[in-house]
């Protein structure tokens, strides 16, 4: 079986748990959500994108997302279904605020933030060939 790979997310949830009100901490039972699958739900369900785009920007395929998706999906479901703790975090992630490029010409490097088009040419050359780097 090969290792996991990491999924590029851009989250940084503000919360670690969910949990119904009026029920002690202690007598709850717990469903484990991975970033990645957070990060899938946010993508599909709040952004509103297509799997193939989303899996791009997590930099997985449209199967994978598919699959991450649906797990995420079922644990919010079985959590608020059945009144359990919903707990954030682990999962094999990369936070990647901004990408990074390598203009072919001058060499120079440079980054651009995660949503925001590419820019037509390298800012220090004015060279139209820049390629992704990771």
């Amino acid at each position: 079986m090969r290792p996991p790979k990491r999924k590029y997310i851009d989250l940084d949830p503000k919360l670690s748990i969910f949990k119904p009100r009026g029920i002690p901490l202690s007598q709850l039972e717990k469903v484990e959500l991975r970033l990645d699958e957070l990060e899938a739900i946010r993508l599909a369900d709040l952004e509103g994108m297509h799997h193939a785009a989303a899996g791009k920007e997590m930099g997985i395929s449209r199967a994978t997302f598919g699959r991450i998706l649906e797990a995420g999906r079922r644990k919010v479901a079985e959590a608020l279904n059945k009144g359990k703790l919903l707990q954030l975090g682990g999962g094999e992630v990369l936070t990647a605020r901004k990408r990074g490029y390598a203009c072919q010409d001058c060499g120079d490097a440079f980054t651009v933030p995660r949503r925001s088009p590419l820019p037509e040419s390298c800012p220090s050359c004015n060279s139209p060939k820049f390629e992704r780097v990771k």
